[in-house]
């Protein structure tokens, strides 16, 4: 069995290196222009050099997206970008505009070219026809079951990722218009607002100012709100259909959330191509309880089967248990067991915590004390980025993530 790829998001440098570090093969990114999330931190030239460095180092790749439905003004400046982009030698770029794809076989001919979502290719024969065009690989539409991925991937015959993992917009495979029609920012040029992850009531025409829920769960009303995508339980089907890349949607998101869902679709890819027998309902359980951590929504299978009797079993545990980011480990002082973490989120004695490890182990830790860096004794980690240290009885590998477990009452 052929092993896929596993493609992680990046929306800054620090991210980048964390989806390396936990089990990434490839990740993409965007630049400061051209790219679908134009409110993710993104790179720019320099930041992209230093993130392939590092990547290329630990033998992974970086895919740049250029994915915008660009408008005439966007061509001006994008050939220069391009040809910049073919300089430092990326491994390949996401296109979904027809336009962008032509300039980029002028101005990057050697750059392989990866054709987004965005471009909703639900059939063979849209995928052939971008493959004649130069294409590598594509990224077909969310909107398909089975049996269509298998049938596109034997009869078109290229490459072939799907999104495994992550947020949902409601619109058709990415292109939706409600952020520009309530915010006036397109979500096709890089500004969406999601304003479909919103929570709405409605409003009766004749009783102004009264408010009525459309009630979902206890937690509120979300009635534009998809639930995240998680596909974890048809990796070994995905795998023996041949698909080449398992692509996670979240540029935006934490570091945390790198870390948590590479290494558990690490774990689950590793686990069959060794084995080659189907996951057993307990590994099953401990891997989605981990994505349950970092999940903002109860879980879907999306367009790819019917809902799963597991699926609704997590989902039930999803808004239980979350996990917020707290620190990345920095440093790890052996002689007195000292801990090192670079904090991100309030933190300190008393509160539920875990370390997360590169290798995708989870340890549960009791800080009896937190250390300042004149290691005088404070009560928690307040500051962004501040550097504290506590104990532990075993070593602790850099770069790893310190998380708070919110238990749910």
């Amino acid at each position: 069995m052929k092993k896929p790829e596993l493609v992680l998001p990046a929306g800054d440098l620090e991210k980048l290196k964390t989806a390396v570090i936990f089990g990434a093969d490839a990740i993409y990114i965007g630049g400061k222009n051209f790219s679908l999330r134009a409110y993710a931190g993104n790179f720019a030239m320099p930041e992209i050099k230093e993130g392939l460095d590092f990547a290329h180092f630990h033998n992974k790749k970086v895919y740049v997206t250029v994915n915008i439905l660009a408008h005439n003004d966007d061509l001006k400046e994008l050939p220069a970008y391009l040809e910049k982009l073919a300089e430092l030698k990326v491994d390949g770029m996401i296109i979904s505009d027809l336009g962008v794809l032509r300039i980029a076989n002028k101005y990057a001919p050697s750059v392989p070219k990866t054709i987004s979502t965005q471009a909703n290719v639900t059939n063979y024969e849209s995928a052939l026809l971008y493959k004649e065009l130069g294409a590598k690989r594509i990224v077909l539409a969310r909107e398909l079951n089975l049996r269509e991925i298998e049938e596109i991937k034997n009869k078109a015959e290229v490459e072939v990722e799907i999104f495994v993992h992550g947020a949902m917009c409601v619109s058709y495979s990415g292109r939706c218009l409600l952020s520009y029609y309530m915010t006036g920012r397109s979500a096709n040029r890089g500004e969406c607002a999601h304003p479909c992850r919103y929570k709405y009531v409605l409003e009766e025409e004749k009783r102004p100012g009264q408010y009525f829920p459309i009630e979902e769960d206890e937690r509120g009303t979300y009635i534009l709100n998809s639930r995240d995508l998680c596909l974890l339980e048809y990796i070994p089907r995905l795998i023996d259909i041949g698909i080449d890349a398992f692509k996670v949607e979240g540029r935006m998101k934490s570091p945390l959330y790198i870390a948590s869902v590479a290494s558990v679709y690490k774990k689950a890819i590793e686990r069959y191509l060794e084995t080659g027998t189907a996951y057993d309902q307990a590994e099953l359980e401990e891997w989605m309880k981990e994505l349950c951590k970092t999940a903002t929504r109860p879980f879907t299978n999306g367009f790819i089967e019917g809902e799963s009797p597991l699926l609704q079993d997590i989902n039930k545990t999803v808004v239980e248990n979350r996990a917020s980011f707290c620190g990345i480990v920095v440093g790890y002082d052996k002689e007195n067991n000292l801990v090192k973490v670079e904090q991100r989120g309030n933190f300190g004695c008393g509160d539920n915590l875990e370390l997360l490890l590169p290798d995708g182990k989870v340890y549960s830790i009791k800080l009896n004390a937190l250390y300042d860096e004149n290691m005088e004794n404070i009560e928690r980690a307040r500051h962004a980025k501040q550097i504290v240290f506590f104990e532990t009885d075993f070593v602790v590998p850099v770069n790893s993530i310190l998380r708070k477990v919110e238990e749910d009452d």
